[in-house]
């Protein structure tokens, strides 16, 4: 664990130590800001609560995520840095789990820093706080998810431009796979059981139920396995690209 905090404290502050990580954080508040109140209607709905705002996180991720995870493993190989690092008295598991903590960590400081929203509705009305915060919970698991992916496409390619389009083509299947438009395209093609199987991957299914307060293990759990999956196969091909 020492190992992994070092570098978890390397990674964190090199997301400050240039532009990407106050640029990342900027553009989600716009973005939250905008998609919250002007195409969510947060004031016209007259609830005092957050769905509006929550609503739009698989969408924001699905771009932003991506973006701020190409750059774990494909900036090191583009710049040499990959064999430094590697010459250290660390593993391959301690860089990968330090890259992919520090990365969510600014994640979470992102929506921690979304809090104006959580007074707003609280001054308004009287919102279900219990619910928020399993959504906030919700979101920050389901951000990880799509971070697993994206360092895990980072992983493939020394190119972050591939990494970026790559990620985003996989994150977008996993959130699409439970939308309406895929489960009404394959009603009449697929039995419940497999429908239900197919709805079972998507984001949108398991961040929804989060959104709306419930917090089930099965929900936690695949995002968790979600995490572990993505991020052990980003594992594999580092060992695979060192081998070459």
């Amino acid at each position: 664990m020492a190992n992994v905090i070092t570098l978890f404290r390397r990674e964190f502050s090199s997301f400050f130590a240039t532009p990407v990580a106050y640029v990342f954080i900027l553009i989600f508040l716009m973005l939250s800001g905008v998609f919250s109140f002007y195409i969510g209607n947060l004031y016209e709905r007259g609830q005092a609560d957050l769905l509006p705002f929550f609503n739009f996180h698989p969408w924001l991720y699905l771009f932003l995520v991506p973006a701020i995870a190409m750059r774990s493993w494909s900036e090191e190989r583009k710049s040499g840095t990959i064999e430094l690092l590697m010459t250290l008295p660390v593993t391959i598991l301690e860089i990968m789990l330090a890259k992919f903590l520090a990365a969510w960590a600014v994640l979470g400081l992102a929506l921690l820093l979304t809090f104006p929203l959580w007074l707003t509705v609280n001054y308004l009305g009287s919102p279900d706080n219990g619910i928020i915060i399993a959504a906030y919970l919700g979101s920050w698991l389901m951000a990880g998810a799509f971070l697993a992916i994206g360092i895990c496409m980072s992983a493939l390619t020394k190119s972050q431009v591939v990494a970026f389009i790559l990620a985003i083509v996989v994150c977008f299947v996993f959130v699409l796979s439970g939308s309406s438009i895929v489960l009404d395209a394959f009603t009449g093609w697929l039995s419940p059981l497999l429908l239900d199987t197919l709805a079972s991957f998507s984001f949108l299914t398991h961040f929804e139920s989060m959104a709306k307060g419930v917090i089930a293990l099965d929900d936690v759990g695949y995002f968790v396995i979600v995490i572990g999956v993505w991020l052990y196969a980003g594992l594999l091909a580092v060992e695979q690209k060192k081998a070459e």
